[in-house]
């Protein structure tokens, strides 16, 4: 009988943060690929398209005009998956195979940039700063509302991810119930928490740190990894240092650090494979139920799917769907690689 070697031997690793596991199979990475390949998308973007709904000054669909604005622009959604108006409703039936909740919200876009073809890793740092600000913003005036107990902040990038847009921008889903992801998380969190005292993702960070295995950026205020549990080929998370639970406990210097990790890891996503990387990102933070979260640690995913090249990408299917999630690449080797990465992006080279 061999002894184990978690970089040869199939393994299972256990996610913390939402009570899963996932299946490694480092020796599946070397099978030869005969599966679809996607197209990609041309980078080849104008800066301004006078067919695009979100450029400055163009009809969106639902026939409003945008504004001339110049840095970012935040309107709500044309095509909303929440409505803000209150509905009656009375659960008389507890117990039952169909089971239904009206769900309350408020869909927003955030335009990134004026500019049509300005992707995150090609804007300066200022420019994302700008972006950061506009979170905070939104998160105070959508959190304050009495019925808002969560705001998600995400983007989904690249046609590949279901984008319908290639103008960069990003989404704001803010809701009464908190979503399932967000929910299982911050069970985990807060059970942690009443157990150790402590903050389960700065102490998994202080471990990360000193292993130094899984690290692709460091500066004084944040930390992008590969999570030892990481399910999609390339995926990272960025943690902060500091105890705080939200975008708006940011310093200064903070917000200039999470602008420069973002832009150092956006450009080392592009770079990896010399293409407009795709991905899903989303912040997870304190829910805005006005209950203290002393468990919550700022955090947020990107979860891209690109696998051996810019045209082949890792699909859930099958076992995936069927048994719980499965991955090759290992983290430790997902994160040299990218670690090794330059900082410059491929077009300014």
């Amino acid at each position: 009988m061999k002894n184990f070697d978690i970089n040869e031997d199939p393994h299972r690793r256990y996610n913390p943060l939402i009570n899963e596991w996932v299946l490694v199979s480092p020796h599946r990475a070397k099978r030869p690929w005969q599966g679809q390949n996607e197209t990609v998308a041309s980078d080849a973007l104008p800066e301004y398209d006078p067919t695009c709904y979100l450029c400055p000054g163009n009809i969106r669909a639902n026939g409003m005009t945008n504004p001339e604005y110049e840095n970012s622009f935040v309107f709500e959604n044309d095509f909303a998956a929440l409505k803000q108006e209150e509905i009656l409703f009375e659960d008389s039936i507890k117990e039952t195979f169909f089971k239904a909740q009206p769900e309350r919200g408020i869909s927003r876009v955030v335009c990134f940039s004026p500019k049509h073809n300005l992707t995150l890793p090609e804007m300066t740092v200022d420019g994302i700063e700008n972006i950061i600000q506009t979170w905070q913003k939104e998160y105070i005036d959508l959190g304050k509302i009495d019925y808002i107990n969560y705001v998600q902040i995400f983007e989904n990038k690249g046609s590949v991810m279901g984008c319908s847009n290639p103008h960069p921008h990003g989404q704001i889903w803010a809701q009464s119930s908190l979503p399932t992801e967000v929910e299982k998380t911050q069970n985990n969190l807060k059970t942690y928490y009443d157990l150790h005292q402590s903050n389960l993702l700065q102490d998994y960070l202080q471990e990360e740190l000193k292993l130094d295995e899984r690290i692709v950026i460091e500066n004084d205020h944040f930390v992008a990894l590969v999570p030892f549990w990481a399910i999609w080929p390339y995926e990272t998370m960025i943690i902060s240092k500091r105890h705080f639970g939200k975008i708006t406990d940011f310093t200064l210097d903070e917000t200039t650090a999470f602008s420069t990790i973002l832009k150092q890891l956006t450009t080392k996503y592009d770079n990896l494979f010399e293409t407009s990387f795709p991905y899903s990102s989303g912040i997870h933070q304190t829910p805005t139920d006005g209950v203290s979260h002393p468990e919550w640690q700022f955090h947020m995913h990107f979860y891209p799917p690109l696998l051996r090249s810019a045209t082949v990408k890792k699909f859930m299917v099958g076992y995936e769907m069927l048994g719980e999630s499965q991955r090759d690449i290992t983290p430790e080797k997902s994160a040299s690689i990218l670690k090794a990465i330059s900082d410059t992006h491929y077009k300014n080279k």
